[in-house]
């Protein structure tokens, strides 16, 4: 199986709860030599308010809970629609499922969706699970994409960072020889994407037309930076939700809907440039929804002082690259190698993981 091409649809719903975006790619886990389709299916508002309860409640809750067991089902059952309309046949398909809960200081980390389903639906083997054994050994459990950055990246000038902006923001840092860092840097779109729906008819920041009209309040801002995530070394990483406590406390409540969104656009750009890095990357390149919001790049921009542009600049699809990861993990689970590392989760040691359909969980 060493070098063989193999053709993987890989499945990602992140942070943000807007939908599964599902890609095919032909790699052999450590190259990628095609891409093709790719296409987002979203979740109905039902599906995407029960998956929103979940970050909640998923603290308390088992596997077997009946809230859990439903959402599940209808969670699945839209990758199953997504991989029949990528429309092409593929060897593996890597679903990462739809995280609830991430607290790897518990050594816990909870994605669901049923891949055995998934897998008699499709006909297709199916690698999941792929953040457990991460965990389990002390690891942070993500960013998991860093590899995949690396590989796309292999004709780069470096230093480059690559900061992806979902619900929560990572950055991939890699270094004039390769090296990777890789963690979380603090919220992305999550917080700006709550505040807009539950005080607009938007689901979201569209288009920055909400954040745009606001102004940055200084002392809301500093407070919010002056949580203790910031101070932490990396590899580090965030559940969805870590931020509450603190947004709750920082008095962004009392500001206007305008000022509010846009302290929470300058929240997430200043925690990316607070990102603790080995060298000043000469560059910046932006996936995930934050890429697509032009209050937010001009946050970066101006901040950053150096180039910071969309992944589309060098060729790479924004609204693919995570789903496109998931199937070159997919088969590096496929072939037994290393899907977190020191400097990406603080791994002690290159680890494989995930688990395949069919298959006993991998060490």
């Amino acid at each position: 199986m060493e070098n063989e091409k193999l053709r993987a649809i890989g499945l990602m719903s992140g942070t943000s709860l807007d939908g599964v975006d599902a890609a095919w790619i032909e790699t052999d886990g450590e190259r990628v030599f095609a891409t093709g389709p790719a296409l987002t299916m979203p979740y109905d508002d039902l599906l995407r308010s029960d998956l929103r309860r979940l970050l909640d409640l998923a603290p308390g809750m088992t596997a077997d809970n009946p809230l859990v067991a439903d959402v599940t089902a209808r969670l699945t059952r839209r990758h199953v629609e997504a991989v029949a309309a990528i429309g092409r046949p593929a060897d593996i398909i890597g679903f990462h499922g739809q995280t609830i809960l991430h607290a790897p200081a518990e050594r816990r980390t909870w994605q669901i969706g049923d891949a055995a389903a998934l897998a008699a639906a499709s006909g297709t083997q199916v690698a999941y699970d792929f953040r457990t054994a991460d965990v389990a050994a002390g690891g942070e459990g993500a960013p998991l994409v860093p590899i995949f950055h690396a590989a796309l990246a292999a004709n780069l000038e470096s230093p480059l960072a690559v900061l992806n902006l979902g619900g929560v923001g990572n950055v991939t840092w890699i270094g004039r020889d390769g090296t990777l860092l890789a963690f979380d840097t603090g919220p992305g779109n999550g917080p700006l994407d709550d505040w807009v729906a539950a005080r607009t008819n938007l689901a979201f920041d569209l288009d920055g037309q909400v954040s745009a009209q606001g102004r940055v309040d200084a002392a809301v801002l500093a407070r919010l930076m002056a949580h203790p995530y910031f101070a932490r070394l990396p590899p580090k990483s965030l559940d969805r939700l870590d931020f509450a406590r603190a947004l709750e406390a920082s008095g962004v409540a009392a500001l206007s809907i305008a000022d509010g969104a846009a302290t929470l656009v300058a929240f997430t750009a200043a925690a990316a440039a607070s990102a603790r890095l080995p060298e000043a990357p000469r560059r910046w390149l932006v996936t995930g929804g934050g890429r697509l919001n032009p209050t937010i790049m001009a946050a970066l921009q101006a901040r950053l002082g150096v180039p910071v542009e969309p992944v589309e600049a060098v060729g790479w699809n924004g609204d693919a690259l995570e789903a496109q990861c998931f199937g070159l993990l997919a088969v590096r689970v496929l072939r037994g190698l290393p899907l977190s590392f020191p400097g990406t989760t603080g791994a002690p040691r290159p680890l494989p993981g995930g688990r395949l359909t069919g298959t006993a969980p991998s060490p």
